[in-house]
């Protein structure tokens, strides 16, 4: 019953690299923990790159799953018949609707494409397909995906699509209340002189994607309230980025700088590499640029492993200000040569302003960072001291998992869709980036509660908390997790102890 405790949130999806499939044999935590590291740096040595996704890992838990895999799993087993009504209309069972909790011994398969199909446990065809032609399809689909689960694939990681939106399950038709907050914001932007306080009040909730980049210029201090002065701002910090380009960007190969650019252009195919977007050169080429010269306009950090991530919302984000479908695969060279520079001088800007709050997390030693994960402590044993006294009874240290969540925002932890809803709420809220975001790190590993307690090992834990499932998560999920970070801040950050000790 133990080990089946521990292993019960790996259950959620068999696609996900570090997650059990139901039918696997069930693994032993125990037996993975063959030495205890005596210190986080000895762990760290132990261990890969916290930013790295490891190919070889997956690869070799497919392998396993495969070879575990019951033997009635590989010819097509009969469909039971289906009662209901022939014309029924159903569902397909999407990655939001789908409930993890309710297992009927049916396997879970994540498509990428349209015209693919999912199945569990009664039929799913498409809409209004007769039951019979809709199971000689559904058996199609299922040996097809039998076939695919011997060949030596990556893992189909789902929801990746629509990443400039909030929403896990795509885009569903506009409320009535969504039309009226987005003619709010048109109105606010509208304005001669646009109310800051009462543009940050209406973002807190989210932004509308449509309004969202020029709503972002504003609340980062890129552009000025001053309506009348927005182009003339604009052309002149584009041009003074440029201006940049040309006078430093020749010097990357210099003895001086060779090392940044070299860890640069190691980190550039690292950010997000499972969106064919940002594995484009014309895309590399841009994130390379805007990264070293932010790196030498600012020698007091410098460029430090991590920041490379804090480009990619912005950089979504004013792309779809061009790009009406999703932009996960599209061709960033197909737009106009001005329209590529205007994105990438808005994101060098743009970042550059959230980087100016929080410049101490990639200052020599990261002393930003070391602060930020000892306030998390503290406050942890605050409010929760199960969860606290649970992770020092099994040593695992903060540093092993918060580090990443604040030199990378969660950006890691979150999908990237995720990722840009939580920024709405950061530009709305005074020092989001900074402060608030502390209390999110903390309702965010609160959120795990019930997942962590079950783990009874150091190796689980650290597993559980490197790798949390949130990849389906969506705009419930944040906005729950948004409120419950608002919620400690309003019952502590006023406290002058609030956790201290």
């Amino acid at each position: 019953m133990a080990t089946e405790n521990r292993i019960h949130f790996w259950r959620r999806n068999v696609k996900v690299p570090g997650r059990f499939p139901k039918e696997a044999s069930k693994p032993n935590f125990n037996n993975l923990k063959s030495k205890k590291p005596s210190s986080f740096h000895e762990f760290a040595r132990s261990t890969n790159d916290a930013w790295d996704i490891d190919d070889e890992e997956d690869e070799d838990f497919l392998a396993a799953h495969q070879a575990s895999l019951p033997p009635s799993l590989h010819p097509s087993p009969p469909l039971p018949q289906h009662q209901a009504d022939p014309a029924e209309r159903l569902t397909p069972l999407g990655a939001a609707g789908l409930n993890p909790h309710e297992d009927q011994g049916c396997e879970e398969e994540e498509l990428q494409d349209e015209g693919e199909e999912e199945e569990c446990g009664e039929f799913n065809g498409r809409v209004g397909e007769p039951s019979s032609d809709a199971r000689l399809s559904i058996s199609s689909v299922r040996s097809t995906l039998q076939k695919q689960k011997s060949l030596p694939m990556r893992p189909v990681i789902p929801l990746i699509a629509r990443i400039s939106d909030q929403n896990a399950s795509g885009a569903p038709p506009m409320t009535v209340r969504e039309k009226s907050r987005q003619d709010k914001f048109r109105q606010l932007l509208a304005s001669p002189h646009t109310d800051l306080e009462e543009l940050r009040k209406s973002s807190w909730s989210g932004i509308p994607r449509e309004v969202r980049p020029i709503t972002w210029r504003l609340l980062s201090g890129y552009l000025p309230a001053n309506m009348e002065r927005r182009d003339l701002v604009l052309k002149r910090k584009r041009d003074e980025y440029f201006g940049f380009i040309e006078q430093y960007y020749h010097s990357r190969t210099d003895e001086h700088y060779k090392d940044t650019y070299r860890q640069i252009h190691i980190d550039i195919p690292r950010t997000n590499p499972l969106i064919p977007l940002f594995q484009q050169p014309t895309v590399q080429e841009v994130f390379e640029r805007i990264l070293f010269i932010w790196a030498i306009r600012h020698p007091a950090s410098g460029y430090v492993q991590g920041i490379n991530d804090l480009v990619t919302p912005f950089f979504v984000v004013f792309l779809s200000e061009f790009v009406e479908e999703d932009v996960e695969n599209f061709e960033m060279a197909g737009l106009p040569l001005e329209t590529q520079r205007n994105i990438e001088a808005d994101s060098f800007w743009c970042m550059s302003k959230l980087l100016d709050g929080i410049q101490d997390n990639y200052t020599f030693a990261q002393p930003g960072i070391q602060n930020k994960v000892k306030d998390l402590e503290e406050l942890v044993s605050r409010i929760d001291m199960d969860i606290h006294g649970h992770l020092k009874r099994y040593e695992v240290e903060y540093l092993q998992f918060a580090f990443r969540w604040m030199n990378n925002l969660l950006m890691r932890e979150l999908p990237l869709r995720c990722t840009i809803r939580v920024w709405d709420t950061y530009q709305a809220e005074a020092e989001g980036f900074s402060n608030f975001h502390l209390y999110v790190c903390a309702a965010f590993l609160i959120e795990w509660r019930k997942e962590i307690l079950s783990m009874v090992d150091f190796q689980g834990l650290l597993m559980l908390l490197q790798n949390l499932p949130t990849i389906h998560w969506g705009n419930e999920e944040v906005g729950l997790l948004l409120a419950e970070a608002y919620r400690l801040k309003y019952m502590f950050a006023d406290a002058p102890n609030h956790y201290k000790r």
